[in-house]
């Protein structure tokens, strides 16, 4: 499964694309920043499988600060079943650079 940039993401969701947005950043962080994603942060993830079940076979798109914890995420997402797991590559902070300057 490919990743995702953060300008592929900015056109989904202008296209009003289904997808699922999922946030695995710590809740002090989504309440600073955020661009509407699920929040489940990383640590919460493995108790949360039941209620991201009805995404299984969805797109779902992953992020967090940089890319290394969403990355982390979408792997165990894989090995839980889930078809179609991107990254954002750069997270917010790329978003920040390149969408929301």
């Amino acid at each position: 499964m490919k990743d995702i940039t953060v300008e592929e993401l900015k056109y989904k969701i202008d296209q009003k694309e289904q997808f699922l947005l999922l946030d695995v950043r710590e809740p002090h962080e989504y309440e600073a920043y955020n661009i509407g994603a699920k929040l489940i942060p990383l640590g919460n993830l493995p108790t949360a499988l039941r209620d991201l079940e009805s995404h299984k076979e969805s797109e779902v798109i992953i992020h967090c600060r940089s890319g290394a914890r969403s990355a982390s995420a979408k792997q165990f997402l894989v090995q839980a079943g889930f078809q179609d797991v991107k990254n954002l590559l750069g997270g917010m902070l790329d978003w920040k650079e390149k969408i929301d300057v």
